[in-house]
């Protein structure tokens, strides 16, 4: 099935509201508020009529301020967003280099006329300041925070584009080289981190944090020394209420700033004219940029530019005036939207947003079972993370049942172990540790379990052994206690077939590390009922996680897809590909790790395991691997060095003696077997989608995202198979039409 393209873009249009405040020994103070015009509560961002209404308003501030009328003006927004940066929607919809360059260059026409304005000026950041919005702010001569904005920075990267309203340029010169391209190239890299109030201030972003409406410990004295505006309960809003409302430290900071009487710290002035002053010299500069270098080349090899671009244009607005650096923002940016990398990269942040909070395939209008404690059969590895996880997020009991005191008593001394890990690193208090400790239990003895609303087994991935504790547990249990598998491939309804009530039963997927990783695989049987399905969604969702919904098929999709690719390698290898050739052939595909590191962080005998399960239930389109066995039987390691692999872990040359069973005349380099892996994930994807594994295309692209962490600037899976031709050369035909997840034809 081929998805057909989303409906025409219509801009969701920014207003700016104005209001004028009266400031004691000030003067006036014009306040442009950015809300909805719909006036729906919804996130602002801005397109091209938004930024036309910012630029009308700025223009008219400009007047006032000219005639004397106005002594600052305040941008601010409404909600929890001061402003969510540019319309992305607007981005995909652009068809033309035109139509690009027409927005990117009003974005920063619009910042030019905040920064030129002849009176002081201040953003108030209300709530969150992403990309384009925090460009906005940026263009301010002051910028103050509420104490609980959480979302702080410049994504672009992340999603496969680079500040272009500015950041590149006004960034390093406001914080210095290196804490900008932190901002700019490190933390998008880092799963998109962003900044909160605290981080911020501490980063130089801003100038104040304002402490919550009761905390009444600060005084206006202190500050420019400690960050934080004074203001206590009863005084926190200056009248009028409504899209002019601020809070009264903002405009009483701003004064006081304006006066003189708090510092704020520049590294530089902002440049306008054609000399602009060097904002750190030579070699700091040049230093910041060259420790980013082999970073952003792997990145761009791996098919994702994006952050090689910005490192170029930070570099080079250095000396450049900031009509120069402008404009080389805008030839990079309209160069990354013109490309299909950027539209997949579109195509699966808008994916993973939706579809995450609106998973298809589970019951609609079905009320979930109430969870008031589990059950985790096993007390191994995985059965402590996941004790660990439902403790915490559904704050209930939770009790680990093993065979013997000894594996019972070892589980739960791993528990509290990462439990003091987690208080040591400030990430709970000590008060959260004690009851986490208090919700987790152990028991040997089967009869202890009677009780539980929610059972997860996570036992030995062997279907006799997991047959054997549900009909174990089957017993003790209530007949209305959900059974729910943590299985990664094993057939589900196996596991249930011989049960008195199979229709409680279904697989609850998790992936390790259970706490990292996102993604849920929420298996339903031949049997599940709703209420039961229902359920597993809603501890998913409980546990902060992102639930895909499969049907019970061997590997379901995640394990089904990375087997797929690693059988592929492995068969190459037996044919005589080299250990060299496998090893750099997949790096186009910009995954996380290479395949041997992949290999040997699974488990070499994980690996073959699963190999040979879905080579039983799905053919020998998943080949057998001599070498394979044989590196789990000598014990052998497919990485050098000692540890968890990383994808930096050199991959042992010498392991390629293992293999070579079936050797071939001419086996396939690099190029080849990149070939070979796209066609057999084309081959495979269609083949899952066709049995119904999951509802479409756009799940299996979450999937492979959060779960195998699929480059989201390759959209997912199967906007890179559309992308290197290999549907079409597989299948005849493309995942999406073209404009879905591609540049518009």
């Amino acid at each position: 099935m081929v998805h057909a393209a989303a409906a025409p873009y219509q801009e969701r249009v920014t207003a700016v509201r104005t209001t004028d405040l009266e400031v004691t020994d000030l003067g006036t103070v014009l306040v442009l508020t950015l809300a909805p015009e719909d006036g729906v509560d919804r996130p602002c961002t801005l397109g091209e009529q938004g930024l036309t209404n910012l630029r009308a308003a700025l223009a008219a501030a400009r007047d006032r301020a000219e005639e004397g009328h106005l002594a600052a003006v305040v941008l601010t927004g409404t909600g929890r967003t001061f402003l969510a940066g540019a319309d992305l929607r607007a981005i995909r919809a652009a068809r033309a280099e035109a139509e690009a360059r027409r927005l990117a260059r009003l974005g920063h026409e619009v910042v030019a006329a905040i920064a030129d304005l002849p009176v002081p000026t201040l953003a108030h950041l209300n709530g969150a300041a992403l990309g384009g919005g925090l460009e906005m702010a940026l263009a301010c001569d002051y910028r103050t925070a509420a104490h609980d904005v959480r979302a702080i920075g410049l994504p672009e990267t992340y999603l496969g584009l680079l500040p272009g309203w500015g950041g590149c340029t006004l960034l390093p010169r406001l914080v210095g080289p290196e804490t900008a391209l932190e901002i700019i190239i490190d933390n998008p890299s880092r799963n998109n981190r962003l900044l909160d109030a605290p981080a911020a201030l501490a980063a130089g972003l801003v100038d104040v944090v304002l402490p919550a409406p009761d905390d009444n410990a600060a005084a206006l004295a202190d500050a420019g020394a400690h960050g934080v505006a004074g203001g206590g309960a009863g005084e926190d809003v200056l009248l009028p209420r409504g899209p002019g409302a601020l809070p009264r430290p903002v405009l009483e900071w701003l004064r006081q700033a304006v006066d003189g009487q708090v510092p704020v710290a520049r590294r530089v002035e902002r440049p306008t004219g054609p000399h602009p002053a060097d904002p750190a010299d030579d070699a700091e500069w040049l230093a910041a940029v060259d420790r980013r270098h082999d970073f952003v080349h792997a990145r761009a090899a791996g098919g994702a530019p994006a952050a090689e671009h910005a490192l170029r244009t930070v570099a080079a607005s250095r000396t450049r005036s900031r009509a120069e650096s402008f404009a080389l923002e805008d030839d990079a940016l309209v160069h990354l939207v013109m490309t299909d990398a950027l539209r997949a990269s579109l195509y699966a942040f808008d994916l993973l947003g939706h579809r995450a909070r609106r998973p298809a395939g589970r019951p609609e209008g079905v009320e979930s079972r109430e969870i008031r404690s589990v059950v985790i059969a096993g007390a191994g590895l995985m059965a402590g993370q996941l004790a660990l996880l439902l403790a915490r997020s559904l704050r209930v009991p939770v009790t680990m049942r093993d065979l013997d005191d000894e594996r019972a008593r070892r589980g739960l001394a791993a528990v509290h172990d990462e439990v003091e890990r987690q208080r040591a690193r400030g990430r709970i208090s000590d008060a959260g540790a004690q009851h986490l400790r208090d919700l987790v239990g152990v028991t040997t003895d089967v009869a202890d379990l009677a009780g539980a609303d929610l059972v997860v087994e996570a036992v030995f991935e062997e279907l006799e052994v997991k047959q054997r504790v549900f009909a174990e547990l089957e017993a003790v249990v209530r007949p209305d206690t959900v059974l729910a598998t943590n299985t990664s491939a094993l057939s589900v309804s196996a596991m249930a077939a011989s049960l008195a009530r199979p229709e409680r039963v279904v697989g609850l997927h998790f992936f390790n590390p259970v706490a990292q990783m996102p993604l849920v695989e929420v298996v339903r049987a031949e049997r599940t009922d709703d209420v039961t399905y229902a359920t597993a969604f809603a501890v998913a969702q409980a546990c902060r996680k992102t639930a895909v919904a499969v049907a019970d098929a061997p590997g379901f999709v995640v394990n089904r897809l990375l087997v797929r690719l690693l059988g592929e390698v492995l068969g190459a290898l037996e044919e005589g590909t080299t250990v060299a050739d496998a090893d750099r052939a997949l790096v186009p595909m910009g995954l996380p790790m290479g395949p041997f590191q992949l290999l040997q962080l699974v488990g070499p005998a994980v690996a073959e395991h699963v190999l040979r399960t879905l080579r039983h239930d799905l053919g020998d389109r998943y080949p057998d691997s001599p070498g394979l066995a044989r590196v789990v039987r000598e014990g052998r390691s497919f990485v050098a060095g000692t540890g968890r692999p990383s994808a930096a872990s050199p991959v042992d040359p010498t392991i390629g003696e293992l293999f070579g069973a079936r050797r071939v005349t001419s086996p396939l380099d690099a190029e080849g077997l990149l070939d070979r892996v796209r066609r057999a994930l084309a081959e495979e994807t269609a083949l899952l989608l066709d049995d119904g594994v999951v509802a479409g295309p756009e799940d299996v692209d979450v999937a492979m995202v959060l779960g195998a962490g699929w480059p989201l600037h390759n959209g997912g899976l199967t906007p890179y198979l559309d992308r290197t031709g290999a549907s079409e050369a597989v299948l005849g035909r493309r995942f999406h039409e073209p404009g879905v997840a591609s540049l518009p034809r």
